[in-house]
């Protein structure tokens, strides 16, 4: 009975039909009582199952909503005890003090510290506080995946509020790029007539990228006075969000978790073991609190040094408009993480000399100096655990001084650091004699660079391919395509014209047809090996200073179709950009979902030139200048970067067929290609048992159910649920 009261509150809380609806996912009624976000998703799962699609959306976005404020309430209560006269943690016992002087003085204070925050929960949050709004971990894991917004778009969608559903789509999909029926149903969208530009927006991801990424925007284009004011509200959101995640780490869900890691491992011990247990754990969660923060949304990996890059940024802009005081400020702050960086030093003497006299009180900025030095106190808290209780501890920072960590785990945090993901910035581009010494295959040669190109981060490189290798690549394609009934593989009319045929391999596809013998083991290995070749050859001329990875490969052949080419008016591929939607009235180009925003480089690499039409030619990105044209030949490589720099298309295909290997490059290595390696495994792995299908890998989403969903699976695991529209 409680449960259909519960729906028809929310439903109550709903706008009625044909009322505006509020700006995302804005909370039906701020001042209702909250209620437990897990209860409130289990809940508004079953109304999904059920079709219930109105009560699902109340009981999905009160669930979101229950849970920020549970998040805030965290965050505000710890600063109000912490500032609170009386709850202070007192200062250590003097030399003259007794034996066990500290002891009362410390628990009576951690006594005070709970009482204020076990009332100033009641007060936020109700009776139980947080306590009874605890979160488990499956559902824990179910939001930071961004879950509900799944849901919710299919919900939406049912309703009939496009606007919102693709809202929520877009903020489920930036979380999980990866998603592959989502990224259908992102297409989707945005060929709905009633879907607005603008409703794709991102409503969880926090405030501070959208500042950082604008100010980088206004300092790419030389505009520093535009950049400063994003880049302070940046870094002082970012310094929030990381204030925000510490609460967390105090919170029910932390012991909770600590629980689960300790079930089976037996006591810890005594009462000071389990307080010293339980506090570094608490010093552990803090220090990821920076790599959290520094982390995009959809990525596994942080931006490196994220908070000393913002004020690099910061000092170098305030220069730049003559704010040499404020400059000088940030760049002391900057030095706070890096004492001893040149770059940095050089330009606080360069700001000194031009400011003149020494200005008394003018020292690194107050939040940065509190963050570093917080900081500085709980590493050396956390070392001593490693050292002396056998603890363990992976520092995220590069900027830890030498003198914190213990003389044995110098060397081992040494060769961890050697393996730190590469900085988020590109390198800066070499000069162009520099590429025209790259030769890093014999017989491969620079025929055109960038500036024969007419463009920025182009090249055409020859001889990369022998005319025999064309021709077994080429055998392969054929070979595939005939073996296309039996496969999967069959040429079908091409997504991007009607007066064309379309075949497209993958290298998994190529190995798992060469190990049911239906294509050469020969064609599918030397399509491994060209094309680790190409992102070898990519890196060296591109991005020498920093590992690029292979993203996708595909060879694909595109031929004319007889009898349908006279007065033909259309391209074989229409100008785009490979990780941006471009947008040719504005020439802007939206480095968002549903482009494969994560491609840094391209490759064409060609394997036959017996065609006519088929020519590649990049444009200005108004999609109508070309400004280069590149005719495809056995053996030749169009490389070039991904972005709105090089829009490009490819000319009709009038008579016979075109094939090239086309293969995209990612300097994020969460986002290499899996299949590549499961093809190379494929290829000299054992012989599969006779019924084994290696073809069976996740062909595809499965459709919409209406099935009730487990929260957990065996493994304790929430199930990925896929709806499609």
């Amino acid at each position: 009975m409680l449960r259909p009261l519960r729906w028809l509150l929310l439903l109550l809380l709903l706008p009625p039909p044909g009322s505006p609806e509020p700006p995302g996912l804005a909370p039906p009624s701020p001042g209702a009582p909250l209620q437990a976000p897990d209860l409130l998703y289990a809940d508004g799962l079953r109304a999904y199952a059920a079709g219930a699609w109105a009560p699902a959306v109340a009981l999905l976005r009160e669930a979101l909503r229950s849970r920020a404020a549970l998040g805030r309430a965290r965050r505000d209560c710890g600063a109000h005890c912490a500032a609170e006269p009386g709850v202070s943690l007192p200062a250590a016992p003097g030399p003259d003090s007794g034996p066990g002087a500290w002891e009362p003085l410390l628990l009576r204070a951690a006594l005070r510290r709970a009482e204020c925050l076990t009332q100033c929960g009641a007060r936020r949050l109700g009776p139980g506080g947080a306590a009874r709004l605890r979160v488990g971990s499956a559902v824990r894991d179910a939001f930071r995946r961004r879950e509900p917004y799944n849901y919710l778009q299919r919900a939406y969608y049912q309703l009939k509020k496009l606007d919102l559903a693709a809202a929520a789509a877009h903020t489920f999909f930036v979380a999980n790029p990866a998603h592959l029926q989502m990224r259908e149903d992102m297409a989707k969208y945005r060929r709905m007539s009633g879907v607005r530009p603008q409703s794709f927006r991102d409503l969880e991801t926090p405030p501070y990228w959208a500042a950082f990424d604008t100010g980088l925007e206004h300092l790419g284009r030389q505009e520093a006075g535009l950049a400063l004011p994003w880049l302070e509200e940046a870094l002082q959101e970012s310094l929030a969000q990381v204030e925000s995640c510490r609460a967390g780490c105090e919170g029910p869900e932390e012991q909770e978790r600590e629980a689960e890691e300790e079930e089976g491992t037996g006591s810890q011990g005594g009462l000071y073991e389990a307080i010293a247990g339980h506090w570094t754990r608490v010093l552990q969660c803090r220090q990821r609190c920076v790599g959290d923060v520094a982390t995009r949304p959809g990525r596994s990996l942080p931006v490196p040094d994220f908070l000393p890059t913002q004020l690099r940024r910061l000092h170098e802009a305030h220069a730049q408009v003559g704010n040499l005081s404020q400059a000088m400020e940030n760049v002391l702050s900057f030095l706070l993480f890096y004492p001893e960086d040149e770059a940095a030093k050089t330009a606080l003497d360069r700001y000194q000399a031009k400011l003149g006299e020494p200005r008394p009180g003018l020292g690194p900025r107050e939040d940065i100096q509190r963050f570093v030095l917080r900081s500085l106190g709980e590493k050396r808290q956390l070392y001593y655990a490693v050292e002396h209780l056998g603890a363990s501890f992976k520092d995220p920072d590069s900027w830890t001084p030498a003198a914190f960590i213990p003389e044995a785990l110098r060397e081992k945090l040494r060769e961890d650091q050697e393996k730190r993901p590469w900085d988020d910035e590109p390198p800066q581009p070499k000069p162009l004699t520099h590429w025209k010494d790259v030769l890093l295959m014999e017989g491969v040669t620079l025929t055109q660079d960038a500036r024969q190109l007419n463009g920025s981060e182009r090249a055409v490189l020859d001889g990369l391919l022998t005319p025999a290798e064309c021709g077994v690549l080429l055998q392969l394609a054929k070979d595939a395509a005939e073996a296309g009934a039996r496969s999967g593989y069959r040429g079908r009319r091409s997504p991007h014209t009607p007066h064309e045929r379309f075949e497209g391999l993958t290298v998994l596809k190529a190995a798992q047809l060469a190990r049911a013998g239906a294509v050469g083991s020969q064609g599918a290995q030397l399509l491994l090996e060209v094309s680790e070749r190409v992102r070898s050859l990519t890196q060296a001329y591109f991005s020498p200073d920093r590992p690029l990875h292979l993203s996708f490969t595909h060879l694909v052949c595109r031929s004319a179709i007889e009898g349908e080419q006279a007065q033909r008016m259309d391209l074989s591929h229409p100008v785009h950009a490979d990780n941006c939607v471009l947008d040719p009235d504005t020439g802007e180009c939206w480095r968002e979902p549903p482009a494969y925003t994560y491609r840094d480089y391209s490759g064409l690499l060609y394997l036959n030139d017996d065609f006519q039409g088929g020519d590649l030619f990049f444009t200005e990105p108004n999609a109508l200048t070309v400004t280069a044209q590149v005719r495809p030949r056995c053996g030749r490589l169009v490389a070039f970067s991904s972005g709105v720099e090089n829009p490009h298309g490819v000319w009709a295909v009038t008579r016979g067929r075109r094939c090239a290997l086309a293969l995209w490059h990612t300097w994020a290595p969460e986002h290499r290609e899996q299949e590549w390696m499961e093809a190379k495994e494929l290829l000299r792995g054992p012989e599969k048992d006779e019924g084994e299908d290696v073809a069976s890998r996740d062909p595809g989403p499965e459709p919409p159910s209406r099935r009730l969903p487990r929260l957990q699976d065996k493994a304790g695991k929430p199930p990925r649920i896929r709806e499609e529209l």
